[in-house]
């Protein structure tokens, strides 16, 4: 993500836990395309989701 971009500009994705959409974070830029869920709640719920 080049520098300079406002806040509003960034790319958003929806969250497939909750449905709610995020927004990409520079901690995310080398993996932004395997990023899945907005928080590591929604991501440890998916997976109880997925034991069951």
């Amino acid at each position: 993500m080049p520098r300079g971009v406002k806040k509003q500009n960034l790319p958003e994705k929806p969250c497939l836990a909750c449905g709610r959409p995020f927004t990409w974070r520079k901690k995310w830029e080398k993996l932004w395309h395997e990023v899945k869920f907005c928080s590591d709640r929604c991501r440890m719920d998916a997976r109880k989701r997925k034991a069951s």
